[in-house]
């Protein structure tokens, strides 16, 4: 691997944009989707109690400022004890897991379930990557989003990742106009059939929220809203590039995956997703 990005700062700029994203949303969303945060031990915990997906609700960016322990652990769980957050996932980069992590986790009901892998790319890498690229997307416009757009693309966001749209779109639509946040839409024959937008803080980007609704895949148009951002980080003085996708396993293609690898982004490391459930007679 040769674009040298630490551990701390991939997960903290995830953590952030992830914590952004939700509670920048308007404050009837938040009470449709039972939604509460909080910071504990330098990450952020987030839960949506009335989260019909099971998605949303996310424990990340620990070990940066203070080390993964099993009080820190306990006091994230009741948290989401106290919220009545029926599951939530620890997201937790490797070289940050403890040596009784196991331990951790059969005393607390927490289970390894599904894994993410974290890429990360020089700035310059990917737009030169993007520059030198010989083909140009089928039929696919790609620009900065307009305000007046917001809620139509928080729909189609929704819509391309199989999420419900109502009310999760409206916290989509909600970073359009909020600072540090660049939006972007890809058209197909007028019609907006994808999404992406980066967060930027410091000299690092995080990509969030890329894909392109199914009838519209296959033209290029991921690769597109890819390129249109790193450009736009180039722009806002960005070295770094942070994005993360599902880890392919044997017989899956993952082509989120395979577009960003091909734009210069490398894997930093595979994540496991650590699932935890709350007990059906819990207080």
């Amino acid at each position: 691997m040769t674009t040298v990005v630490p551990p701390s700062v991939a997960e903290q700029s995830e953590a952030e944009a992830l914590y952004r994203f939700q509670t920048e949303t308007p404050e009837t969303v938040r009470t449709a989707l039972g939604m509460t945060a909080t910071r504990i031990g330098g990450g952020v915990v987030l839960s949506m109690c009335e989260d019909l997906t099971r998605f949303w609700s996310k424990a990340l960016g620990f070990g940066v400022t203070e080390p993964v322990t099993a009080r820190l652990v306990q006091e994230v769980c009741d948290f989401y004890r106290a919220a009545r957050t029926p599951q939530a996932v620890f997201q937790i980069a490797p070289a940050f897991l403890p040596e009784d992590w196991p331990e951790i986790c059969a005393r607390e009901g927490i289970v390894q379930d599904s894994s993410w892998v974290k890429l990360v790319c020089a700035t310059e890498e990917a737009v030169a990557r993007a520059d030198a690229l010989d083909t140009k997307p089928d039929g696919i416009t790609v620009a900065p989003l307009e305000a007046q757009h917001a809620l139509e693309w928080g729909t189609v966001m929704m819509r391309a990742f199989g999420m419900p749209v109502e009310p999760y779109a409206e916290m989509g639509a909600a970073t359009v106009t909020r600072p540090g946040w660049h939006p972007y839409g890809a058209w197909l024959d007028g019609e907006l059939v994808g999404t992406g937008t980066m967060l930027v803080r410091g000299d690092t980007a995080q990509m969030f929220a890329g894909a392109v609704l199914p009838h519209a895949r296959a033209r290029g148009g991921q690769t597109a809203l890819l390129a249109a951002r790193a450009r736009t980080a180039r722009e806002s003085g960005c070295r770094f590039l942070v994005a993360e996708t599902g880890a392919e396993r044997p017989g899956t293609h993952n082509s989120s995956l395979h577009n960003m690898l091909r734009l210069g982004f490398e894997v930093a490391y595979e994540r496991p997703n650590w699932t935890w459930h709350l007990a059906p007679d819990a207080d």
